[in-house]
């Protein structure tokens, strides 16, 4: 008669020996790829267990994906350290486990004065059998109408207080950063207009007014 195997019991934490670490549920940790050539895969710990002697321990996961693994592909707005918070669920050995590292709210991380290779976002959740997208949408800047990547260097009009790409605006990287004021396109317009027609300055005033109340 085959003995019963022992009943695995759920940790609050684990000691992951090779990196002496400690990790628990709600941790972000980066797990080996079989694939040595390919980036660290990130997920964040839903779970720990092992056996009744505390070995063999395994972790249950919530796999975040890299915009490339996504059905759609990376696309021109998505950051180098962006990922998404997918509805895949996994278990795997707590020995893949490589590093902790920590994902940010968008908002969070482009605050950060700077960016460690232990640093990620996150600012969409994703389906993984759809491709879908939570949120299916988001504000977009610039000419160009595209989302904000905060690896891209943006300008932002004084007036309006839109930002676009040097290049929207054909001015090199250089130069923006040069910059000690700007004002975009259609509010270097408007202040023409108000110096042209003085006697307009007042509902000239009350547009510039309106536009920001708006954004």
């Amino acid at each position: 008669m085959a003995k019963a195997k022992a009943p695995r019991r759920t940790l609050d934490s684990y000691t992951v020996k090779p990196i002496n670490k400690i990790v628990k549920p709600g941790d972000c940790v980066l797990l080996r790829p079989s694939d040595p050539s390919m980036p660290s895969y990130v997920a964040k710990i839903e779970r720990i267990e092992s056996d009744g002697r505390g070995a063999n321990a395994r972790v249950h996961v919530r796999w975040y994906y890299r915009p490339e693994e996504s059905i759609g592909g990376r696309r021109q707005f998505h950051g180098s350290k962006e990922v998404f918070l997918s509805d895949h669920y996994d278990i795997q050995s707590a020995d893949t486990i490589e590093g902790k590292c920590t994902v940010h709210s968008f908002k969070s991380y482009t605050k950060l004065d700077a960016v460690g290779n232990d640093d990620f976002f996150c600012r969409f959740e994703y389906n993984s059998s759809t491709g879908a997208f939570i949120p299916d949408r988001v504000a977009v800047y610039c000419k160009c109408e595209m989302p904000y990547n905060p690896d891209d260097l943006m300008v932002q009009c004084e007036i309006c207080s839109d930002w676009f790409h040097p290049a929207c605006i054909e001015m090199s990287a250089e130069e923006a950063k040069r910059l000690d004021h700007f004002f975009c396109e259609n509010c270097s317009s408007e202040s023409q207009k108000k110096l042209q027609n003085p006697h307009n300055t007042r509902q000239s005033d009350a547009k510039v007014e309106t536009k920001r109340r708006r954004r």
